[in-house]
């Protein structure tokens, strides 16, 4: 080796330039084979870089110094032999040296950029195309770059040359030759890019955080680009067609984000963020007729590549420039519907499969602007591709924003034959379940899909997010037509949200059956909004008749409910865990109208009641408590309080309830807090059935809660179905909000300061349980009583250490006040003395104040 790197120093110090080019080539491969080269770059700076050598001998010593690291005398070496390289009559040898500046580090770039500013002025003005190319390519690299904007900050002389800089490199995309007029383009593309995106220069490897005059800095070099933009756009459009077609795709952003900024208004912004005083000078005056003018002609002059294009990449960027110019104020519906089938075209182009979840993400996130009809066709094709795509963020986002638009298109439909226009086919919910192979997947037992419980909890949670109240909208932006007349028009009833929650109770009613390997995230959504539901609908009390006030509307629901318990109560035989089956116990007990229940024989097996109760009877009574697959203790205390709530209302039901708490009681299976449980609970019952009169009214009232909940207290988890479940909560949570109340920008944060924006959904409170322990990891649940104002904690303590733990100290809390009859906070006592499914009970014995 040592031979071979006297060789290569010996031809490096030689005259000659092949011999020359030769040694930088075995050196480059010298180093891509991993060995220590920093000798060889010593020889390659001192040799070529600092001494008159051929432009292709230069480029390769750039080359080989960017695939090491130099000390800082062999820097000082480098940028000698740049600045003297600037001004060489060879502009190739000076196209070479301009290259380095991308690589040289940020505290040497600045006096270089400052000592160098003639030659570089120079270097745009050069007759040589090669020149300009590498001028305009590498300080379009530069100069959008995090440091250089903080370097600007602290030198108005290097402001002042880099803002001109940024002119000539925008005068560059008129440049008669196609390859400076392309990395132009690129250029100023990537200035608006980092603007907009603010992400971190990785080459300087710099973790700069804008302050606000670096944002002041660089808006105000995104608004002059704009304005040129907005102004030459016709040139430059010309420009970009008489461009080799693999170049034109370099030319659609830029052009595409500056006539959205100046149509939109967006450019306003960037000027007052930029804080400069000339800049309301340069402002653009066009009516709104000319921006519109200018937009259309921009999608005049795309269009075209969208139906001709051979290129995958070229149809793509296209087709999403295209969609963000449809959402401009006086944008055409067209205009996405032209975008959206282009790029749906490229789902089975076998070249462009890697990008599928680009795909399908540009298409769900513009759904909103497309007329109602293409909307309609496109959902059930939109949920296999989605079906099909690999990572769950993807999956989950676009299922968020297929499900939130099906919700609304829903509602819009419904709204206008009230209105008396003619119902659209394929609005309802229903209709996203009619491919077979989504109903077969969601009606299977066994299937291991995730995607399904996805599909649930993205229907289920939007549902939610549509019941909440819609903030009066100020300013139409990136609102979409549909969801805009629909959310802020005043033509609906504020309840008509549950019409299209009813299909989701209905259409997914079969997970309850389903094997989800322990995951009940999508169930818990489900059952939390059936109970939503019945309890808005009061099912406990019937059907509601025309004389009591209750509207066809209503009627129809409330029948529609009634009839959806009963099946619920028969699939009560085929629930596969006794972790759902109790859920779905207290789904139907709490809400089922036990009135309204004639049974022909008292010992009917098919009778709801005796359904409920044989279930109730398999819960008490299950044996299999292994913690894998169920959680007995909370079973337990759930079918418990579901007997309370059952035969305190209904005389056969509570015959039915005493015989089975009576035999529970006495049985092995019920600890001493179960057994003192039953005993309370019973002698309710037994009172209740002598006195019909005297119920109390704790007991008679439904709350429409559903206190079951899969959270984990730790961040560990001690089976694998555990952990994804709280992956697949997050997901969909994240995905949620993201639509409904999408985080806002930096730009818009800056400019509303202190200002409250009515636009942002203020999140429901949530009082949430805490605790920590180490080594030891707690799983908890809790259950709370609304007869008594009791909240029964359970706490299981888990041991997957080899050590032995005679004592573990657990501090369990509540994060959130808890107000109690006699004013003063309860503090839960500590836990102590545990040794590591014990099961530990704690039960606060006050009544919480109803305030």
């Amino acid at each position: 080796m040592d031979i071979l790197f006297a060789q290569i120093q010996a031809d490096l110090r030689s005259n000659d330039a092949l011999r020359q080019t030769g040694a930088l080539l075995q050196a480059l491969q010298q180093s891509a084979a991993g060995r220590d080269i920093s000798i060889l770059a010593k020889s390659a700076v001192e040799e070529i870089v600092a001494s008159p050598a051929s432009a292709v001998s230069k480029k390769l010593a750039f080359d080989l110094i960017r695939s090491t690291r130099l000390t800082s005398d062999l820097w000082d070496t480098v940028i000698t032999g740049v600045r003297s390289d600037l001004d060489f009559p060879d502009p190739d040898v000076t196209a070479a040296a301009i290259s380095i500046l991308s690589a040289l580090p940020s505290h040497r770039l600045s006096k270089l950029l400052t000592d160098s500013t003639k030659e570089i002025n120079t270097c745009f003005d050069s007759s040589s195309d090669n020149l300009r190319f590498s001028i305009t390519e590498t300080l379009g690299c530069i100069l959008a770059r995090d440091d250089v904007v903080t370097l600007c900050e602290n030198s108005v002389s290097l402001l002042d040359r880099v803002s001109t800089w940024w002119t000539r490199i925008g005068l560059n995309m008129l440049d008669r030759s196609d390859n400076v007029s392309k990395v132009a383009f690129e250029s100023v593309g990537r200035l608006f890019q980092e603007f907009d995106s603010k992400r971190m220069s990785r080459l300087a490897g710099d973790k700069l955080v804008d302050s606000e005059n670096s944002l002041a800095i660089r808006s105000n070099w995104v608004s002059s680009m704009v304005d040129f933009v907005w102004k030459k756009r016709n040139a430059l459009m010309a420009r970009s067609l008489v461009l080799p077609v693999e170049s034109f795709r370099a030319t659609v952003f830029p052009i595409v984000y500056a006539v959205k900024a100046v149509a939109s208004d967006a450019v306003e912004v960037i000027r007052k963020l930029s804080k400069s005083s000339s800049s309301s000078t340069s402002s653009v005056l066009d009516s709104n007729a000319e921006r519109f003018v200018g937009v259309s002609d921009v999608v005049s002059h795309l269009a075209p590549f969208l139906a001709s294009s051979l290129d995958p990449a070229l149809i793509y960027e296209v087709g999403i420039n295209m969609l963000y110019l449809a959402d401009v104020p006086g944008g055409k519906t067209e205009w996405a519907s032209l975008s959206i089938i282009a790029i749906l075209t490229l789902w089975d182009r076998q070249e462009f499969s890697s990008a599928r979840e680009s795909i399908v993400r540009a298409v769900v996130t513009n759904l909103h602007l497309l007329d109602l009809h293409m909307q309609v066709s496109l959902f059930r094709r939109l949920l296999l591709m989605v079906r099909n795509l690999r990572a769950e963020s993807d999956r989950m986002h676009a299922l968020a924003c297929i499900c939130r638009t099906a919700l609304c298109v829903d509602l819009f439909a419904k709204e206008s034959v009230r209105r008396g226009q003619k119902p659209l086919a394929g609005t309802d919910i229903a209709s996203l379940f009619e491919d077979a192979r989504i109903r077969d997947d969601l009606n299977s037992v066994t299937s291991k899909s995730l995607f399904r419980e996805e599909l649930v909890a993205s229907l289920v949670e939007s549902c939610f997010q549509l019941s909440l109240p819609l903030p009066e909208q100020k300013n139409s932006g990136m609102e979409s037509r549909v969801i805009g007349a629909l959310a802020y028009g005043t033509g609906y009833g504020a309840l008509n949200w549950t019409e299209p929650a009813l299909e989701v109770v209905e259409v997914c009613r079969p997970c309850v059956k389903w094997d989800c390997d322990g995951r009940t995230y999508a169930i818990d959504c489900y059952l939390k909004l059936l109970v939503r539901l019945c309890h808005i609908y009061d099912t406990r009390g019937g059907v509601k008749r025309v004389k009591d006030g209750a509207s066809q509307d209503q009627i129809l629901n409330e029948t529609r409910l009634q009839k959806l318990q009963r099946e619920l109560v028969k699939d009560l035989r085929e629930v596969n865990t006794p972790r759902i089956c109790a859920r779905l116990i207290w789904a139907i007990a709490e809400h089922i109208d036990l009135e309204g229940l004639d049974p022909l024989l008292a010992d009917d097996p098919d009778d709801p009641l005796n359904i409920i109760i044989a279930n109730i009877h398999k819960v008490l009574f299950n044996i299999d408590s292994s913690a894998d697959t169920t959680n007995r203790l909370q079973d337990v205390q759930a079918v418990i309080l579901c007997a309370q709530r059952l035969g305190s209302r209904n005389p056969r039901a509570g015959q039915l309830l005493i015989k089975e708490l009576e035999e529970f009681r006495s049985s092995n299976l019920s600890d001493s807090v179960n057994k003192h449980q039953s005993r309370m609970i019973l002698q309710r019952i037994k009172y209740v059935t002598s006195h019909p009169d005297s119920r109390w009214s704790a007991v008679s009232e439904a709350r429409g809660d559903y206190p079951f909940s899969h959270h984990k207290l730790t961040v560990q988890f001690y089976e694998a179905a555990a952990a994804q479940d709280r992956k697949l909560e997050g997901l969909v949570h994240k995905a949620i909000l993201e639509l409904w109340r999408p985080e806002p920008s930096e730009l818009t944060l800056l400019l509303t300061k202190g200002v409250d924006s009515t636009s942002l959904k203020v999140p429901p409170t949530a009082i949430s349980l805490t605790g920590s322990s180490d080594p030891c990891y707690v799983e908890a649940y809790h259950l709370a009583d609304s007869s008594d104002g009791r909240i029964t904690l359970h706490l299981k303590v888990l041991n997957l250490t080899e050590l032995e733990l005679n004592r573990v100290d657990i501090r369990v809390g509540l994060s959130g006040a808890l107000y109690y009859m006699d004013g003063s906070p309860q503090a839960v006592r500590q836990l102590r003395n545990l040794v590591s499914q014990e099961i530990m009970k704690v039960t606060t014995l006050k009544r919480i104040h109803k305030s």
